[in-house]
């Protein structure tokens, strides 16, 4: 489990393919940046992204980990070289400064506007339509592994368009400061909102 409170900018340094087939998964290179590694072990979780991924490799700067053709498939940002969010799984002993995030993808956003609003900036995604009955005003989102508030929801026939407010700190700790219209962004929605609707959803058995 995760917060979604970004730890660090990394950067992802290399990409090797895992085989030659197209099912192929990658291993990926990852510089941690000012991620503390000393208590990080072989086995333990750190999310990029917002993707929940296992380190196969450490060394005092980094680690490695191996990515499945199936979580490439469904995520953005870890199939190329570049900066990413990351962020060490949570411990009972750390605050929940976020919200609770399992580090799964439910879907991929695509950012409609990035432009400031006052002091802050406002970020505008469309996300696919099946995800916005978890979506709500005052609710939480994962966006490319940050927690996040959504502050508007909109219904379209194809899409569901969601607003959120990005404070100063925010856009300068994270890589969300380097989004633009267009650019694709890993999205986790509510864990509670899914059990929820999972509840609701049930028919009593006749």
């Amino acid at each position: 489990m995760f917060t979604g409170i970004v730890a660090a900018i990394g950067k992802i340094t290399a990409v090797q393919p895992l085989g030659s087939g197209s099912d192929a998964g990658v291993r990926l290179t990852v510089d941690a940046g000012d991620l503390p590694l000393a208590d990080v072990a072989l086995g333990d979780s750190i999310a990029i992204n917002g993707a929940c991924m296992t380190v196969v490799a450490r060394t005092e700067a980094g680690f490695t980990v191996d990515v499945s053709r199936e979580s490439l498939s469904r995520t953005v940002g870890l199939d190329g070289t570049g900066e990413v969010n990351l962020e060490k799984a949570l411990t009972l002993a750390d605050r929940l400064g976020g919200h609770l995030v399992s580090g799964h993808v439910d879907g991929l956003g695509t950012v409609v506007s990035f432009a400031p609003v006052g002091e802050s900036m406002e970020l505008v995604i469309d996300a696919p339509a099946e995800l916005g009955k978890y979506l709500a005003f005052k609710g939480s989102i994962v966006v490319n592994g940050v927690s996040l508030t959504v502050n508007a929801v909109t219904d379209m026939a194809d899409a569901c368009r969601f607003s959120i407010n990005l404070i100063p700190h925010t856009t300068e700790v994270t890589t969300l400061k380097q989004l633009r219209a267009g650019h694709r962004v890993n999205l986790e929605v509510d864990l509670i909102a899914r059990y929820v609707e999972r509840m609701l959803s049930l028919k009593p058995a006749p």
